[in-house]
This record gives structure tokens, C-alpha cells and sequence, in this order.
């Protein structure tokens, strides 16, 4: 009589125990903390002039330069590296915009906590289905409609100055462009954060269509792979995702933003029966390699193409740092009227007209000082020399260079225009000729 065989071990016991990641560990937390970072930066930014545009007077500020709208290269490299810096991201890391520096995906995923921490204070606040209903949707309402107007002053503070703005809030203003554009603002913001959500990024947002474009099979994925059928069904990671699929399906979904929150549910719940997770970060899809990478692949760079990027990324923030290194607090510009070359005056001196346009980018406000250089007693007509010109003051003068006739004076002479501001970091020098009337023979 043969002895039966022992039934052999599931998996779950016969597989090593694997260690439970320690508590607050994955990529949920560093997630968060990213969403809080981005915020503050969101708050500050334009109260900082670190990245604001003035529509009314017609001038941006970026990295603490005050910028005309007229000038066009700044602003062309500036948004042609933002471009690709987001771009750059697609393509070697996925969706990681999406899913951690996104402000839709921020303030959605903050809706939806609102939402469940109204509905548990109301649990515990009262009794019975239907009041509870009431308040936790009534408080949650009320506390989107405040943070509407907050978010509303904030993205708005963006293109009006934050002064300005709040007095148009305090009055209630629902007259003026900025008082009409703040009220819009609000209530798009309060339907988004209640009714939209996470829905615009898979119906209205075009970035996420693009991302299958931008990927190749280098970008980094979330992907699920179950070679060993080690998949309990438990389902943990699909309630645990915030856009409601199913990463069993594959990664190429519109819906996938690669947060990771699934692979953190699968490693603890197959965690704590002793076996690796399923779902993991993977480069193309391809399995880890068992020898350890060189620094620049585990970074993303795995092919020729993405140092290419790199490297335009580079040309094009070398591009913006040196044009605002060069670029002048106060741009001067003096050339000669040639309309009537001279005008002799009632007594006998002579004039020369002379167009200056002037234009302070500086924070604070500047003297302007012209003289001549080379014309004997020449004097200016200008009321006032120096000139103080407020901060993003812009001003246009014509003016006369007069000079009495001398020994020596000819039809044409050089001369040299020197216009100088007070902070001594800006100067123009122009030189043309003056002219005198023909000398009788």
C-alpha cells in the first residue's frame, strides 16, 4: 500500500516570505508631497513676480525681470524651454506631469477628499441616511465654494496685479474686465472642482491624448505583469485608483496617469502573504535588468534621443539666460528727426530735431540725463534733464539740439549723443551729424 503524496504547498506558503514596505513608504506620500510643493508654488508665484503676466500695462515678469510685451525674444525662449521641459517629461518618464505636477489633477484628487472627509463628519454628526446626505454634501459645497474664490483670486492674480485684484473682490466689483473675469473664473472653478474633476483630463485635456505620440519603448510605464498567475483578484488596485481603471488591461489606457497608487496596493496586500507585488515602474514595459544600470539610464536617458532632447533643452535655457544677462534695465533709443534737417532761430542758433524713447524694466524709478558731446555751446530743449521715469514708465520726447554758429562749423558735423540713467547700468550713445546752414561766399 503506497503512502499518498503531501498536497503540495500554494505558492503563498511555499514562496519566501517578503518583507512589508515599512508604513508611509511608496509612492502615494511622495505624490502628495509633491502635489503640496507644486501648490505653494502655485500660491506664491504671483505675489513673488516670479512668473506673472500684467495684461493691463502690457508687460511680464520672469525670474525677477520685469519684461515688455514687445520683447519677444525673451518671452519666445521662455515658452519654447517650458515646451519641451514638459515634452522632455513625456517622453522619458511618462506621465509623471499628469500625475504629480498637474493642477487639475491636484485640486480633483483634493475634491474628492473633501468630499469623503464631509461625508465621514456627517456619519458621526448626525443620524439617519438622508440627513447625513444633506450635510456632507451641504458642507462640502461650502467648502469648495470658499476655496473657489480662493483659487479663482489666485489664478487670476496671474495676469492682474494681486493689489488691484483684491480691491475688485472687496467691492464685489461685477463691472469692470478684472472684477468680470474673477466672478467667471470662480464659478468655472467651482463646477469644475464639483462636477468635472478627473473627467476633463480624460474628455477635454489634449495632453494626455498626446502622451501615446511622445511614449516609445523607452518612457516610463506602470505595468502589470503576473507571469506565475500570483494575482489573488483582490481588486485593491482598482479601487485605490483615482481615474477608476483596471491596470490589469494594460498601461496604454487614456485614463492611466502612472501615479503608482495601484502598485502600492498590490504591494501590500500581496506583501503581507509573503510575495512580491505584481505592477511596478518599468522602462518600455521590458523587465528589470539584473545587473545594475549605469546612473544616466536609471535617469531616464536610455538612448540617443533623449540626450538630443537633453541637450536642445539646453541650448534653449543657455538661449533665455543669456538673453536676459544681456538685456538692458532701461532701453534708450535717440535718433535724428531728418524731416526738416535744421531750423534757424530767431536768434540765429541752430536746431537739429532730435526723436528719444525711453522705457524703464526696471522695479524702481530712474533719472535720465542727455548731453551732447563735440558741438560747442550746444544746449538742450528738454523741459526737464534729467528725466525721472517711473518703474515700467515708457515715454517718447522730440526735442532740439541748439548751437550758435562758430569758427570752424562746416555743413555736416559729427557729433555724439549720450544718454545715461541713474543706476549707471545702462547708457546709449548716438552719433550723427549736426547740420549748419551753407556758408556765403
Amino acid at each position: 500500500m503506497t503512502t499518498p503524496a503531501p498536497p503540495a504547498k500554494h505558492w503563498l506558503i511555499a514562496e519566501k516570505r517578503q518583507p512589508l514596505p515599512p508604513p508611509g513608504k511608496g509612492h502615494k506620500p511622495l505624490r502628495k508631497g509633491v502635489h503640496l510643493a507644486g501648490f505653494l508654488v502655485f500660491l506664491l508665484l504671483p505675489f513673488t513676480n516670479l512668473m506673472r503676466i500684467d495684461i493691463p500695462h502690457q508687460r511680464c515678469f520672469f525670474a525677477g525681470f520685469e519684461i515688455l510685451i514687445s520683447e519677444f525674444s525673451i518671452l519666445f525662449f521662455a515658452m519654447m524651454f517650458l515646451m519641451f521641459v514638459v515634452a522632455a517629461m513625456a517622453i522619458v518618464y511618462g506621465r509623471i506631469y499628469c500625475s504629480y505636477m498637474c493642477p487639475q489633477m491636484i485640486f480633483s484628487e483634493w475634491s474628492t477628499s473633501v468630499e469623503a472627509w464631509a461625508a465621514r463628519l456627517a456619519q458621526k454628526a448626525v443620524s439617519g441616511a438622508g440627513a447625513r446626505k444633506v450635510l456632507g454634501k451641504g458642507l462640502f459645497l461650502a467648502v469648495l465654494a470658499v476655496a473657489s474664490v480662493i483659487l479663482a483670486f489666485i489664478f487670476t492674480s496671474y495676469f492682474i496685479e494681486p493689489r488691484d485684484l483684491l480691491g475688485r473682490l472687496l467691492h464685489a466689483d461685477l463691472v469692470t474686465v478684472g472684477g468680470i473675469t474673477g466672478a467667471t473664473v470662480t464659478i468655472l472653478t467651482f463646477l469644475d472642482l464639483t462636477l468635472v474633476k478627473q473627467k476633463f483630463c480624460t474628455t477635454i485635456c489634449p495632453y494626455g491624448y498626446i502622451q501615446g505620440f511622445l511614449q516609445d519603448k523607452q518612457s516610463l510605464l506602470v505595468m502589470y505583469q503576473d507571469e506565475t498567475n500570483a494575482c489573488i483578484d483582490c481588486k485593491k488596485c482598482v479601487r485605490v485608483c483615482e481615474m477608476g481603471i483596471d491596470i490589469r488591461n494594460g498601461p496604454f489606457q487614456i485614463e492611466c496617469v502612472h501615479c503608482g497608487d495601484c502598485i502600492d496596493a498590490c504591494d501590500e496586500v500581496l506583501g503581507k502573504l509573503g510575495h512580491p507585488g505584481l505592477i511596478h515602474y518599468s522602462w518600455g514595459g521590458a523587465k528589470a535588468a539584473a545587473a545594475p544600470e549605469p546612473w544616466y539610464r536609471r535617469w531616464g536617458f536610455r538612448d540617443a534621443k533623449r540626450l538630443v532632447i537633453l541637450l536642445v533643452m539646453i541650448c534653449y535655457l543657455s538661449a533665455l539666460v543669456l538673453t536676459l544677462a544681456l538685456r538692458k534695465p532701461v532701453l534708450m533709443t535717440l535718433t535724428p528727426d531728418r524731416t526738416v534737417l535744421f531750423q534757424v532761430m530767431p536768434d540765429g542758433r541752430v536746431a537739429n530735431k532730435v526723436l528719444m524713447s525711453l522705457a524703464n524694466r526696471s522695479p524702481r524709478a530712474v533719472d535720465i540725463k542727455v548731453w551732447v558731446e563735440g558741438l560747442p555751446g550746444a544746449t538742450l530743449s528738454l523741459e526737464k534733464n534729467p528725466l525721472t521715469l517711473g518703474p515700467g514708465e515708457s515715454v517718447e520726447r522730440t526735442f532740439d539740439i541748439l548751437a550758435a554758429p562758430w569758427d570752424g562749423a562746416q555743413e555736416m558735423n559729427p557729433i555724439r549723443v549720450v544718454i545715461q540713467s541713474s543706476d549707471r547700468n545702462a547708457s546709449d550713445v548716438a552719433e550723427f551729424n549736426f547740420f549748419m546752414p551753407p556758408k556765403r561766399k
